[in-house]
Parts: C-alpha cells; sequence; structure tokens
C-alpha cells in the first residue's frame, strides 16, 4: 500500500482555496492589530437635526473581514471533517482518515451545540455561555476531548491499536505510513506515525486523553471542596479559626509549588506511605461537605433529612473506604468482597498532590469572597430569620461566589492539566509505558530534530485542552459580568 498524504486526492481541490483564505486571515488579523494604533476608534458624525450616527470607521471593515475570513476557515474545516468521515480512507488523506476515527465526537458535539443553543435560555450561566463566541469555541475544545476520553476509556473506539503495542518496522515511521503486514481486524495505518518504540502515535494521543480528563477535572474539583468547606467558616467565623487555617494554608504557599510536587510523587516518600495518609485525609472533606450541605437545608424537615442523609453519607463513606484501601498498601481497611474498587497507586499519587497544592489558593479565594459578601443585605436578612450559621454560608454566600470560582475551576483543570503534562515529562508519578501527554513528549524529544512527530502530537494535544478551558473561562467570566 502506498502512503497516505494529508489530504489525499480531495486536497487538489481545497487546499488552494484553504491556504488563500488562511493567507488572507492572517493578513486581515495583522491589519487590525496594526488599524487599533493608526485608525481613529469611533467616529461621530452630527447631523444639523441632532441625531448622531456613529461609524467606526476602517477598523470596522477590517473587524467584519476577519470575523468573515474566520468563519470561511471553519467552514473549510468543516468540509474536511464532513469529507473524511464518508469517503473512502485515502480519499482525503490522513485528515480524512483521523476524522472518519473521531465520528463519534463529531456527533455528540453536534448534538450537544444544538440542544445547548436550543434551550438556552433555560440553562442559566451555561445558556449564557452560547451568547459567547470565545465561551463557546472553548467548550468546543474542551467538550472535543472530554468526548474523547469518554469514548476511548469507556467505549474503546476511536483508537485504531493498543498504545503499548509495537509494529515491526514502524519505528519513527512517518504519519500515514502504511502497516508492512495487515493482519485480518487490524487497522492498515499508523495515521499520525510511529514513536521510537514503534509505537502508534495517534492511538497513545487519544489515549492519553483519558488520563487528564480522568484526573485533572476530578483533582480540582476535590481541592475545591477542600478549599470550600474550610474557607467558608473561615471568611465567616474568623477570629482564631481564620487565624490558624490562613498560617496554614500561607505555609503550603511559601513552599515552592513545582519542588512540593516533586517531593510528594517521588518513590521514597511514595514508599512511606505518605501519600496514602494524605488521602485518607482529604477524602474526607467531601463528606463532611455534602453532610453539612443536606443538615443545613433541611435540618427543619427531619423526616426527609433523616433518611436523605443516611443514604448519602452510606454510599460516601462506602466509596471513601473504597478509594483509601487497596490491598498492599498500608491502608487496607475493606475485604476484598467490600472493595469495589482500587486506585492505581501512581494515579492516586498524582491525585493527592494535585488537591493537597491546589486547596490552600482556593481556601484564600473563598475566603476573600466570603469577607466581601459578609456585609451584604441578603446575608443580614438571612441573620435576622434566624438561620443557621452553615445554613447562610452555604446556601446564601456560596451561591452568590459561583461566578468567580467556576471562572478559576476552569483556569485551575488548565493549571492541573499542565501539570500533569509536567510530571509525566519528568517520569514522576504515573508509569513510565503510560501514554499521557507528558510521558510521549518526554519520549518524543529525544529524536526531535529529525522525527518531530511523536512529541508534536501530544504537545497540540495538550495545548488544545488548555487553550479551550482558558478560552471557556473568559467566556464565562463575560457572561458572569454582564448578570
Amino acid at each position: 500500500m502506498e502512503p497516505l498524504t494529508w489530504t489525499g486526492s480531495f486536497g487538489s481541490i481545497i487546499d488552494p482555496v484553504f491556504q488563500l483564505v488562511g493567507l488572507l486571515f492572517i493578513v486581515a488579523v495583522a491589519a487590525q492589530f496594526i488599524g487599533a494604533y493608526v485608525f481613529a476608534p469611533i467616529n461621530d458624525e452630527v447631523h444639523v437635526d441632532g441625531t448622531i450616527t456613529r461609524d467606526r470607521g476602517a477598523n470596522a471593515i477590517i473587524g467584519t473581514a476577519v470575523r468573515s475570513l474566520l468563519l470561511a476557515l471553519c467552514a473549510l474545516a468543516a468540509i474536511y471533517i464532513v469529507a473524511g468521515v464518508f469517503a473512502p480512507i485515502g480519499k482525503v488523506g490522513i485528515i480524512g482518515a483521523v476524522a472518519k476515527q473521531f465520528a463519534p465526537v463529531w456527533i455528540a458535539l453536534v448534538a450537544t451545540f444544538l440542544l445547548s443553543i436550543s434551550y438556552k435560555r433555560r440553562l442559566g450561566l451555561y445558556g449564557k455561555l452560547f451568547d459567547s463566541t470565545v465561551g463557546m469555541i472553548g467548550y468546543a475544545l474542551l467538550m472535543f476531548w472530554v468526548y474523547t476520553a469518554l469514548f476511548v476509556g469507556v467505549f474503546d473506539m476511536i483508537a485504531v491499536n493498543d498504545p503499548l503495542t509495537q509494529l515491526s518496522g514502524m519505528k519513527n515511521k512517518l504519519p500515514g505510513t502504511p502497516l508492512r503486514s495487515v493482519e485480518e481486524g487490524q487497522y492498515a495505518y499508523y495515521l499520525l506515525g510511529g514513536d521510537n518504540l514503534a509505537r502508534d502515535v495517534f492511538s497513545r494521543m487519544v489515549h492519553g486523553s483519558v488520563v487528564v480528563i480522568l484526573i485533572a477535572p476530578l483533582a480540582t474539583l476535590f481541592a475545591f471542596m477542600v478549599g470550600i468547606t474550610l474557607g467558608l467558616p473561615a471568611g465567616y467565623l474568623g477570629g482564631k479559626l481564620d487565624t490558624f487555617l490562613s498560617f496554614l494554608a500561607n505555609l503550603v504557599l511559601a513552599f515552592p509549588v513545582i519542588l512540593l510536587f516533586y517531593l510528594l510523587v517521588t518513590p521514597e516518600i511514595v514508599a512511606t506511605g505518605i501519600p496514602n495518609y494524605m488521602a485518607m485525609i482529604l477524602f474526607v472533606f467531601p463528606i463532611i461537605f455534602f453532610a453539612v450541605l443536606l443538615n443545613s437545608r433541611f435540618y427543619t424537615r427531619p423526616h426527609l433529612r433523616n433518611p436523605l442523609l443516611a443514604g448519602v453519607m452510606l454510599v460516601m463513606i462506602w466509596t471513601y473506604l473504597c478509594a483509601i484501601s487497596a490491598e498492599g498498601t498500608v491502608i487496607n481497611i475493606l475485604p476484598p468482597t467490600l472493595d469495589l474498587f482500587d486506585i492505581d497507586s501512581g494515579i492516586l499519587v498524582v491525585f493527592v498532590s494535585v488537591v493537597f497544592v491546589n486547596s490552600p489558593t482556593v481556601f484564600r479565594i473563598v475566603r476573600g469572597l466570603v469577607l466581601d459578601i459578609h456585609t451584604r443585605d441578603y446575608v443580614a436578612a438571612a441573620q435576622t430569620r434566624g438561620e443557621g450559621k452553615w445554613y447562610i454560608m452555604l446556601w446564601e454566600m456560596l451561591p452568590n461566589a459561583r461566578g468567580p470560582l467556576i471562572v478559576d475551576f476552569c483556569l485551575r483543570i488548565g493549571y492541573t492539566t499542565i501539570l500533569l503534562g509536567t510530571l509525566g515529562f519528568f517520569g514522576l508519578g504515573l508509569e513510565s509505558e503510560s501514554p499521557n501527554w507528558g510521558n510521549t513528549i518526554n519520549d518524543g524529544r529525544k529524536l526531535l530534530a529529525i522525527y518531530p512527530h511523536p512529541a508534536l502530537v501530544p504537545a497540540l494535544s495538550l495545548l488544545s485542552l488548555v487553550l479551550g478551558l482558558n478560552l471557556l473561562a473568559d467566556g464565562l467570566r463575560e457572561e458572569s459580568l454582564r448578570d
């Protein structure tokens, strides 16, 4: 078989158009940047009848051109994708073959956007996100990788080969290289080439998304649970509690973050069982948070509160014990029949490290927000009604602090994603054979000058996910400021 080209025979038709539009877009963006300093931003013309016509002049024309060319580029990219999904392999080349593998993701994205835009007026802040172009682009990039991780991890789709399988003759092969001998049911190409161990770069890329999507959001969520549970009473109650918790937070933050991560994930520290003990402490906070949340909300209705609280606590405590208990570790509490799952030791170490390092920052953000909200009229009204302190904190103050917290949550997932890539790059925490993006970049950098594709593919994947999270945070910030 012949190697695949990037766009196949289809490219002879559409590639010149794409290149022309791309060049015009770059020129228009440069003109917009220069025009912001050269041309007057606003030109008001006052008529004799007293009316005013506002004309932004050349900047308005350039801005319209930039938006039109960007839409044209998106339309051309959609043509590549659609042609790749429906055309035979080779007709649209590597781009088409990759697009075909991502077909479930495209369908899920289209369905998500259609439903979300249709009902956006009923979906609160999430619905308002679709009024922001920047927010929608960021959300699309984020959900692309979320759906990729879902289809790869749960349904075993998209990937064309096992990420650890080495195939003879495929070492450092270029993208689109066909396999030497294709067995029944085996994909015929290495779509994005092979790495220095003859593994499929494309399959390692999509499997790497599972590691990131599994750890980064959950670890950030746990960090927020810890920060919120401690930050609310510190800001609202003040006094010695605030002084003590602030001292602990400042103590952790005073230590260099990256060095702290390296210490927590080194084999010597892991061997002592410290990460397991840290997990035992940190994983308690979600239980405390939901227990106080439900108790404060339904305190006056014990007939509903008691069974609801008992059921939720039973499930959460059981899950907690399964999470911290593992055979062969320093904490082995549950018998095998009751232990539903074991968290991989490498993932647990990284997870706990992320939660521990991020929690103090979240604590300080929540504490600062509470100190500001504490003086609002609705808090005084709740105090006048005789509401409990935890009710005021969780059901009056926390919902009104959700805007900054949601924005910070998105940004913090991005920071965690970069951190996971950094740890993987230095071979810390996760297994050396793991297809996580940091590991893959580190493997590919050794021959970067000769074979750039094994390192560039995961690097661009990491870039796109973090970019999506940052754009999503910007979109949410815009919409929250309009409220």
